[in-house]
């Protein structure tokens, strides 16, 4: 198994782990505002600023896998611009072969 691989599925497994958290940090703060009687009391308001401070936690690992996908979306495009900067030809050799595999697959199935 390759280092990229085993990093997409860590990331894979943080990110379903992240909605999971995020979906019982949902739950929690739905029954919370449910039972908002006696929000001024004493419990409620430590089990507020707990479920604020998870929110908050959950907010910036949401953020570091925007940023991370912002960075690998973003040298791939310049990778791929710098490769067919450097092969213009081949590029359109390319582009075309692939325009004609897609034209006869969709004729095939009409």
């Amino acid at each position: 198994m390759s280092d990229r691989t085993k990093s997409n599925s860590t990331s894979t497994q943080s990110a379903e782990e992240l909605i999971a958290n995020i979906q019982k940090l949902m739950a929690e703060v739905e029954s919370v505002i449910a039972n908002g009687t006696d929000a001024a009391t004493e419990g409620a308001t430590s089990r507020l600023a707990a479920l604020q401070e998870r929110f908050s936690s959950a907010t910036d690992a949401v953020q570091g896998y925007y940023r991370t996908a912002k960075k690998k979306v973003t040298a791939g495009a310049q990778a791929a611009d710098e490769t067919i900067r450097s092969h213009p030809y081949e590029s359109l050799a390319v582009a075309l072969g692939v325009g004609v595999l897609l034209g006869a697959l969709l004729r095939r199935r009409d």
